[in-house]
């Protein structure tokens, strides 16, 4: 079979043009795994762009989604073919799901032998991610690619931000045909920010909502990622500081407002009754009359049922794309437009109008101090909500006004973090409200860390979650980077469980019970300090140690659920 040619040329080749092309849009990082495309590109090719190897591609897939996500530009992960894509596949479809411009990058058989399911290691990879990203094409003329990137990055930067992938040929990749790095070139013209649609008439729309507002007695702004995304948080704070206006945020967009603020009523979870024991939602929203939703996304799992407790209420959505789910989301009021647009243009339109009279959430305010001051010693492990509450003071310690990050992977502690954990500045608090992949923990924090490498990153994860991706600790310890990791540990599947017992009534532990890890022992294999916690005391210390240490850090926290069924209604993961 025909192999891409191994002689050393000096020509510039198509992968110098693709990478000079994505350093001309911003891209400075590649995450990924290189098969045998290694004899046609070596990353090296252009000043600018970092190459970071992962142990896994889906590692690879998800850094380059929260890199993305935090800096707001386009970043890239890479895969060689056949299996490396189909692995590089879930962190794509994490990018789609919790919305983040990637670029996905992954090699093709020669192009002459491209016979998907017969030539060895062959897929249609454009067929696979097809589905689930905004763009996909092969490249089929190596002189192309310049164009190809274009799209890719135009694609990925429109609302809904998503993945872009190109799948490349090795022998095209490596081939010099028609390549011309010195040729004139359109500007890379990537946006500030993502683009989206302008409904006809939006500001006729806008002049209904000031009206809904005026009316209004206990109006309530939800804000999900897209308004991150528009640039209008300040807008937003402005606006809800001076008409006294609450403001609830999905998973990802905690830190909206900063986490002591009067006016930041949280982050909302389905789970979040069974949590405290306490009618939250009702507490919540219950009162309201006006759910103004600011770049709000079904994707970002909270959903129009958790508003529509309490009495009778108007809604107006605002979003930079048209309703994708009319049927679980009907508006009183759409408002097709950037989110930046309508906050000033509300703005504008409420000059003089007095303050509103908020409604009270003291009640539940109060349950979440006595739940998080919990001073027990459980003889069965830690809580969750102790081990939150420990993570934060230490944040609150390390990092200065609006900084650091907590970074949590997926399962039932994930709805600790999303109620309890400290976020001081967009997505301050990150997690996987689309996809909810298992694993999701370590590559989120290696891309939060390196958004961010002036701040302090704090990773929560389960044993189950954590495990199924552990490999790339490795990576965490080659590259240096000071993330402090907890270790929630229970040996089960905490959520699943959690399901077994409202389906059943009853736990089968087959299906979600594991045998013990060392896991000090296995972070320390891999390079990283690690110790054991088991009360509040040893856990602040440790936290204070991993903090000052500027070097990555892992501490194995012991814990049990308090599960009250009774509690949870219809929820998800």
């Amino acid at each position: 079979m025909s192999r891409v040619s191994t002689e050393p040329s000096n020509k510039p080749t198509a992968a110098h043009a693709l990478l000079k092309r994505l350093r001309e849009h911003g891209v400075d990082t590649v995450f990924g795994v290189v098969g045998r495309e290694a004899a046609s590109i070596l990353f090296d090719e252009v000043e600018g762009i970092d190459f970071v190897l992962t142990r896994h591609e889906f590692t690879a897939g998800v850094a380059a989604d929260v890199l993305a996500r935090i800096t707001g530009r386009p970043q890239a992960c890479w895969a060689t073919l056949g299996p490396g894509l189909t692995n590089l596949s879930t962190g794509i479809a994490t990018s789609v799901l919790d919305r983040s411009p990637v670029i996905a990058l992954a090699a093709q058989s020669e192009s002459h032998d491209i016979f998907p399911n017969d030539t060895h290691q062959c897929l249609d990879l454009v067929s696979i991610v097809k589905p689930m990203t905004k763009y996909a094409v092969e490249l089929q003329r190596p002189h192309e690619i310049t164009d190809l990137v274009d799209s890719a990055v135009t694609a990925a930067m429109t609302e809904p931000v998503g993945p872009s992938f190109i799948s490349l040929p090795v022998d095209l990749l490596g081939s010099a045909e028609g390549i011309d790095l010195d040729r004139p070139q359109p500007p890379a013209l990537t946006p500030a920010k993502p683009t989206g649609a302008v409904a006809d008439g939006w500001h006729t729309a806008a002049a209904k909502a000031v009206t809904m507002l005026r009316d209004a007695e206990h109006p309530v702004l939800v804000v999900g990622a897209a308004a991150i995304r528009s640039g209008a948080v300040p807008a937003i704070r402005a606006l809800a500081e001076r008409l006294n206006i609450p403001v609830i945020t999905t998973y990802i967009a905690k830190g909206v407002l900063p986490h002591g603020h009067e006016l930041n009523y949280g982050a909302v979870t389905g789970y979040m009754d069974g949590i405290l024991g306490f009618p939250a939602l009702e507490t919540l929203f219950g009162p309201a009359d006006l759910i103004v939703t600011l770049g709000y996304d079904y994707a970002e799992d909270l959903r129009p049922s958790m508003w529509e407790r309490g009495g009778e209420k108007r809604t107006v959505r605002v979003s930079p794309t048209v309703n994708p789910v009319p049927r679980v989301y009907r508006p009183t009021l759409d408002v097709v437009t950037d989110v930046l647009a309508f906050v000033n243009h509300l703005d504008k339109a409420t000059t003089g109008l007095s303050a509103k009279e908020r409604h009270d959430i003291t009640p539940l305010r109060e349950r979440i101090a006595e739940f998080l001051s919990d001073p027990e010693q459980y003889e069965d492990g830690m809580r969750v909500h102790q081990v939150i509450d420990s993570m934060n003071t230490v944040m609150a310690e390390t990092a200065n006004a609006a900084e650091g990050t907590i970074v949590s992977d997926i399962g039932f502690f994930r709805h600790y973090g999303v109620l309890f954990a400290r976020a001081d500045q967009p997505f301050g608090f990150l997690t996987s409200a689309g996809c909810s992949s298992f694993g999701y923990g370590i590559p989120a924090a290696i891309g939060a860390q390196m958004a961010r490498p002036g701040q302090p990153t704090f990773l929560i994860a389960g044993d189950g979650g954590f495990h199924s991706n552990s490999a790339d600790l490795e990576t965490i310890a080659r590259l240096n980077l000071p993330i402090v990791t907890v270790v929630v540990n229970n040996d089960t599947n905490g959520l699943i469980e959690l399901y077994q017992n409202l389906g059943h009534h009853r736990t089968h532990d087959p299906a979600v019970k594991f045998t013990g890890v060392d896991f000090v022992g296995l972070a320390e294999a891999n390079g990283v300090e690690a110790s054991r916690a088991t009360s509040r005391e040893e856990l602040l210390a440790a936290l204070r140690k991993g903090a000052e240490l500027g070097r990555p850090y892992l501490i194995e926290v012991p814990v049990n659920y308090d599960f009250q069924p009774g509690g949870f209604g219809a929820l998800s993961i």
